[in-house]
This record gives structure tokens, sequence and C-alpha cells, in this order.
């Protein structure tokens, strides 16, 4: 399966746009307070870093970012069109799952669609697309076989994305022309045994021959997707690094491995609980001889490149996710307008007409938020690391629950094989997992987002200590009405919205107190504290999604596009909703609640000490 990625141990983010993570360390310094920066803090035009510090900036939010031209949209209608009827017609995801494997045969046909090289230049033999277009054609997929869709983001989303981001002008021509076309297939190995979230600690070596031509490569990698079948991989090892002082000390480098430089092997395919179309294998290197011009980057600058790699990428599971969100829909809204209970068709009961407008919100939310950051990566900018992740998380928490209200719907029909619903909930449920657990991720947006706020706070401290009363009192003047959040989305939202874009403005305000609170009074430890780490996360996952939703409808309100009074009924729905949720997480973050905290450390502890349960059965057995 995809790597799992995003330490908890690497939670340092070095300055903005670098996205490259270190240790737990280094993170408790830079959500404290060094004692003299050196340097003014970097200002990000990023919505969401700019969130961390109680500040409404909009510049990459609206307009919506509808990125086609005509001439794009005519190219991917081009793709799309016969994807479709492939997907309809070749690809079979039910026999996929039966026999837990993708006919070859089917792979070289997505493959001549430009299913492989989307991104690759056309005179490497790519499709020549942009990240927008790639979206849709993850979109696509997603609804008809996420299998399907993992093999093609194993093998171009990460796979050789490396190559494409980094790779130098030999490497390009040497390997993407194989790689776009499909005639030769790549694969991503950067997680092992012992190392799964924390990417860093990774032990596979990589040491250079004495004539400096070649590196020897010896380790093992789990979790391998395409591995079973790759040609190509971008295989992560740690290489001795010369430091000034002249001592040596290991460090992640990255490598073009083929299958065919002899010494990697695979092992047979996992046994997994879905996405069982896409091969997942362990893989191993003997002493495998790879040119020095394989080397990605510079030597020790592999940690760098994985991360990048994976948050250039991360783009497409929730594209994929929406995709298989709209496929329940669509099934779950057939079967609730036919099927009869109690004299009634059941899309007539409160209960599932809630379920169903709620599957609808997180679908709009999803698509608003995959949109807004393709765009945004197809305009240039770079400092898109918290709006990706964040991404990533709402997508897959989203489509699994959509997918789990369809089955609910659906009744004990939704439970049988034959209705495919199954298969799409264990097919969604590694994509709470892969490219970032959840749960790791949450920490990392919001210990991310901190840093950034922390290095400001430390300048506004040291500025109201140079520029005396006024300073100050322009500050405490900005904290008391705020930066203008709610007034200003009021002016860029569509009038219909305006009262919508006042409410979040409000809880952005909030939101940058919040965390001001946080890390005043926690300082160092706020790494420690995830209890309202993981809190402060879910309220800006929230305030993120609210804003790519109010920018989404305002572009329809204003083209005055038929459906516009649903995407406001929409919008309406959800932002009610997901205030009430902000306000309530930093609430509890505020709070804290050593109490409760303290009680879930100690069933904990007592659990783990005793091996299993420690109560009592109530039959005294």
């Amino acid at each position: 399966m995809l790597s799992k990625l995003t330490p908890l141990r690497q939670l340092r983010i070095v300055p903005t746009g670098s996205r490259h993570l270190a240790s737990a360390a280094a993170a408790k310094k830079d959500v404290s307070t060094p004692t003299k920066p050196k340097t003014r803090p970097e200002n990000s035009k990023s919505f969401c870093m700019n969130l961390f510090r109680g500040k409404a900036v909009f510049d990459q939010v609206f307009p919506y970012p509808v990125a086609l031209t005509e001439e794009q949209s005519e190219m991917l209608q081009m793709v799309t069109g016969p994807m479709e009827k492939f997907l309809e017609e070749v690809n079979d995801p039910v026999q996929n799952d039966l026999t837990s494997e993708i006919p070859k045969e089917v792979l070289k046909q997505a493959a001549e669609l430009g299913a492989f090289g989307a991104l690759v230049p056309e005179e490497l033999e790519g499709a020549g697309m942009n990240n927008t277009q790639l979206a849709r054609v993850a979109e696509i997929v997603g609804a008809n076989d996420l299998g399907l869709g993992v093999t093609m983001g194993a093998h171009q989303s990460i796979g050789y994305k490396g190559i494409l981001l980094y790779g130098s002008d030999e490497q390009k021509k040497k390997y993407l022309p194989d790689l776009a076309t499909g005639r030769k297939f790549a694969a991503f190995a950067l997680t092992e045994p012992s190392s799964g979230s924390d990417a860093n600690s990774i032990r596979t070596k990589a040491e250079k021959t004495a004539d400096g031509k070649h590196y020897v490569i010896n380790g093992g990698k789990v979790y391998i997707s395409n591995g079973g079948f790759a040609d190509i991989f971008t295989v992560f090892a740690q290489t001795p690094i010369k430091q000034a002082d002249g001592t040596t000390k290991d460090k992640v480098s990255a490598f073009i491995v083929e299958r065919a430089f002899g010494g990697l092997t695979s092992g047979p395919p996992e046994k997994k609980m879905g996405i069982k179309g896409s091969n997942t294998v362990e893989i191993h290197l003997d002493n495998v001889k790879v040119p020095a011009e394989n080397l990605i980057g510079e030597e020790g600058n592999g940690f760098k490149v994985a991360m990048n790699i994976l948050n250039n990428g991360r783009f497409g599971i929730p594209a994929a996710c929406t995709g298989a969100m709209k496929y329940c829909i669509q099934k779950t809204t057939d079967y609730a307008a036919n099927r009869v209970q109690f004299g009634k068709k059941i899309i007539e009961f409160g209960d599932v007409q809630e379920k169903l407008a709620d599957m609808t919100t997180r679908h709009y939310a999803t698509e608003s938020i995959v949109y807004m950051l393709a765009a945004n990566m197809d305009a240039g900018i770079q400092d898109y690391q918290l709006e990706a992740a964040i991404g990533k998380v709402a997508a897959s928490d989203h489509a699994w629950t959509v997918c789990d209200n369809a089955i609910q719907i659906h009744g004990g029909m939704g439970f049988m094989y034959e209705t495919h619903l199954e298969r799409v909930l264990r097919d969604l449920r590694i994509f709470r997992i892969f490219e970032g657990a959840n749960d790791i991720m949450k920490l990392f947006i919001a210990l991310t987002g901190s840093a950034h706020a922390g290095k400001h706070l430390q300048q506004m401290a040291k500025d109201i200590k140079a520029g005396g009363l006024g300073t100050l009192f322009g500050e405490l003047k900005r904290r008391t009405v705020g930066d203008g959040a709610g007034n200003e989305l009021q002016s860029l939202v569509h009038p219909d919205l305006s009262k919508y874009a006042g409410d979040v403005g409000a809880v952005i305000v909030e939101f940058g107190k919040t965390v001001e609170g946080l890390l005043t009074k926690h300082r160092k430890g706020i790494i420690d504290r995830q209890y309202e780490l993981t809190r402060v996360a879910d309220a800006a996952i929230d305030i993120y999604s609210m804003v790519c939703v109010l920018s989404r409808a305002t572009y329809v309100l204003n083209k005055q596009n038929g459906n516009a009074p649903h995407d406001k009924k929409i919008v309406e729905l959800f932002t009610r909703q997901a205030v009430r949720r902000v306000r309530a997480n930093l609430a509890r973050a505020s709070a804290g609640d050593d109490k409760e905290v303290g009680l879930i450390h100690d069933i904990a502890t007592e659990i783990s000490a005793n091996g299993g349960l420690v109560q009592q059965h109530p039959l005294n057995l």
C-alpha cells in the first residue's frame, strides 16, 4: 500500500515552503521561543498558515480558482470520455477484488489512455496534463475501482514523482518515457518494519564504492504498492555524510533503483482488507549495485525529497475519495427513492433525509478542497503543505462516513456482497492510514501551524518591546476587534452568503486566540499536548473546509448557475454545523481537561500493564 508517512517524532517544520520534517526535540524549540531569532520570521500567503495566527489571508482561496482553459477542458474530455468507457467495459472492480489482481492487459489499456503519465510532459511521451486535470481523472477512477486508483497513484503520484520533481535532465530522459506510457511500472520504497510514521528512522543502508561509481544498497521495505511487478523503484536509504567537524552522520538519500540491477527481490502479495486488486509486497535489497548517477538530488537530501513527493501527490487521495463518495451517494439516492417501508418511500423519512444531506455536504466540502488545492498547485503556489494535509484527512474521514451511511440506509441489503458497498468500505479504510495516518496528520497540522504562529509571536513581543506603548496599544486593539476577518470575508462572498461568511470570520479570530493561548500556556510542552492539538487540528480542518465551500458557492452564484440555490443550501447547512464543531473543539482545546486526560492515561496504562482488560466480568468469571 502507499507508504505511511508524516512522522510523530518529526514535527518541526523549517521555514515556510520547505515542508521538511525534523525531530520532536526541534519542534519543541520552534513552538516555544528561541531567545533571539536572527531574522524576522517569513510571512506566508497560505490561508491555513495564517489561520494559526488568527489572520485572514484570502489571496489563495478567493476567487475560486477554476484553472482550466477551453483548450485544457477539451483535452480533459478527450481523456475522460475513453477512460469512463474503459472503466465501464474493460476494468472489472468486482473481479479484481475476488482475484486480488488487476490483469496486466487491463493496466496496459489504461496506460494507452494516458492514465499512467498524466503529469509527464508530452515531449517525454506523457499526457502533459496539469494537476486539475489529473484530479478529475483520479475522481473518475475512484468512483469505479479504488484498487486501480491506488495502482495508478503508487506509480505516478509517488512512484516516479521524485524523478519528475528532482531528477536530472538525463534521468528524466532515460526513465520517464517508459514510465509515462506504462512500458515500465514504478514503486515508492520508503516504509520499513521499524519505520512507519517515523520515516527518518529507516535502516536501509547505501554505501559508496571505493571508486565512487556506485552505491551498494542493503535493507528491506514493507507495504510497497506495485512492488511485486514494478521495474523502477524510488528507494530511500541512509548514507554516511561527512559533517563540518569531521564526524560522519547517517542521512537519508534517494535513489532510482532498477529491478534489472539485480539483488532486488519481492515477497508474495500481502493479504489485505481492501484495495485487493492493487499489489502490495515486501521488497528486499541485497547488495544492490546502483550507479552513482542514479542518486536523486544530493546526498543526505532524501528526506526532503520524500516529504515533497508525498506532499505534492497527496491531493490524489481526496480526488479518488470524492469519486467514491459520489458513487455511494448515487447508489443510495436510487435506493432511497424506490424502497418502500411503512407505506412510504424511505426518502420521505427524516432520518434518511438527514443522512443523505450529510453525505452531500461532506462530498461538496471535499470536492471544493480538491479543486482549490489542485488549481493552486497549477498556479505555482509552493506553500500548500497544510492545505494538502487537511484535504487528505478530511476526504478520507468524509468518504468513510459517507459509505457507512450508504450501507446503513440500504439496511441488510447494504451488507450484502452483491450491493458492492461493502467492497467500497473495505477499500476506503486504508485511505485513513497511508500517506500519513490521520491521527498523525492532525498533529502535523496543529504543530506546523503552531510553529509558524510561535515564531511570529516571538517577533511581535520583540517589536512591542522596541516600539513602546504605541505598538502595544495597536496590538491590543487588533486582538480586541480582530483584523477584520469577518468583514473582509463578507466582502468577498456573494451577498447571499454574507451571514455565513461573518460566522466563519468570527471563528477565524477565535482560532488564532486559542492557538496563542495554548502557546503561551504550554510553551515547549505543547508538543506533548495531543488532546488539545487534535482538537485544534479538527477546528482548522473545518475552517478551511468552510472557506473552500464559500468560495466555490460564490463562484456558482456569480455565474447564476441553475443549481445555485441548491449550492446555497449546502453552504448554509455545512457552515451551521461546522461552526458549532469549531467552537466546541476550540473550547475543549482551551480548557484542556487535565482530569479527563489523566483518566485516559491511567486506563490505558493499566490495561497495558495487565496485558489486556483489567475489569472483572459481570458474572465474576
